[in-house]
């Protein structure tokens, strides 16, 4: 993915010019605060949870090389292999070569910020394998050609009208505008797409070092669809996605989808521990973990650590008055927002990214809802 992140400014004022995107944005922003706020004080033990999760990722940091060995160990002994990347360069050439092992033609691919920070989606392209993003909002920006412009709803700037028109034409059908129509239409397009895929692609939400399990949260089940129906899968993972044990991993999960979406729990929450078993009815013949450092490493113990901290929950997105206004396109790669402030510079250099520590009112607004502090 091209960074952008220099041309902030302007980006910024063509954004904030742009009515579509404005009245996108302006759909979008009053949502996502109100269940946030909901489903917060709807749980009484909510602000202490956060202090658990801070906790929990603040312990799994300061051992990290430990539990990433211990991680690594329980894959290997449920059948699983993982593969380590130093850098975005590796990360690809890892995922390209079990692609090709495999004979892949065609993959499935489930939302994944970290094969976004890579470049998979073009190395796949490259490569003449032909990728079908699976999340609703990957699925859309696909066919639009762009890029997400935030972590959890990749196509929020779009409005229902510029969708419609993006699968009459990319469908052949006759244009409907009614949610429900064009949910059903993706459906339809996706289905055998699912069927017809040598490889199925994910990320991973939280990897469990005391039992080598991958787990996955979405809304659609598309990633269950992905990791399940091909003979081969591949997990992509950062290295901070790793928490000691599975009920460290539910008490993130507790305050993952309240700070997202306001849900208490979000629609689909797999937990996968290795390949298909003889017993098994259906599941992957082969399931590799990509972990990537591609930076993370040299953060840990410095100012910047607290960002490893954090769990993709989009809050910070969701409550910021500058994302608000210019949308994620506006930031240039591929972490917009508060997070983006500080993962951004720190993984493209701060001569490509100086605008975005600034993009900031100081309001203080991420960090009230960040659930991990």
């Amino acid at each position: 993915m091209q960074a952008t992140s220099l041309a902030f400014k302007d980006n910024a004022r063509r954004a904030l010019a742009d009515p579509a995107l404005q009245q996108a944005l302006s759909l979008a922003k009053s949502g996502f605060q109100e269940k946030r706020r909901i489903a917060a004080a709807r749980l009484p033990e909510f602000e202490a949870l956060r202090d658990r999760a801070k906790a929990i990722k603040d312990h799994t940091l300061a051992h990290l090389d430990l539990y990433l060995e211990a991680f690594e160990q329980r894959v290997i002994e449920q059948g699983g292999k993982v593969h380590w990347a130093r850098d975005a360069a590796e990360a690809r050439a890892v995922v390209l070569h079990l692609c090709k092992g495999a004979g892949a033609r065609s993959v499935t691919k489930s939302k994944s910020m970290i094969a976004e920070e890579i470049g998979l989606n073009e190395a796949l392209e490259a490569n003449r394998i032909r990728r079908v993003e699976t999340d609703l909002g990957e699925y859309i920006v696909q066919l639009a050609g762009e890029t997400p412009s935030h972590i959890l709803a990749p196509a929020i700037h779009m409005t229902k009208e510029r969708i419609s028109s993006l699968f009459a034409e990319h469908h052949g059908t006759p244009p409907v505008e009614e949610p429900e129509a064009l949910l059903a239409e993706a459906r339809r397009e996706l289905r055998q797409r699912y069927f017809e895929a040598d490889v199925g692609i994910t990320g991973a939400n939280f990897l469990v070092a005391e039992t080598g399990s991958v787990v996955l949260v979405t809304n659609e089940g598309n990633a269950e669809l992905t990791q399940g129906l091909p003979r081969t899968h591949i997990v992509i993972a950062s290295l901070e996605k790793l928490v000691p044990t599975l009920e460290d991993a539910c008490t993130l999960l507790r305050v993952l989808a309240r700070s997202a979406t306001g849900q208490e729990f979000a629609a689909y929450t797999t937990i996968l521990t290795g390949p298909k078993r003889p017993a098994d009815l259906d599941g992957p013949t082969g399931f590799h973990i990509v972990l990537v450092d591609n930076g993370r490493s040299a953060m840990v113990g410095t100012e910047f650590q607290d960002i490893l901290r954090c769990i993709r929950c989009g809050a910070c997105m969701n409550h910021c008055p500058v994302y608000l206004s210019t949308g994620g396109h506006a930031y240039g790669w591929v972490y917009p927002g508060p997070m983006g402030a500080v993962l951004t510079p720190s993984f493209i250099g701060i001569r490509q990214a100086r605008h975005l520590p600034s993009a900031s009112t100081f309001c203080g607004r991420c960090e009230q809802v960040c659930p991990v502090r």
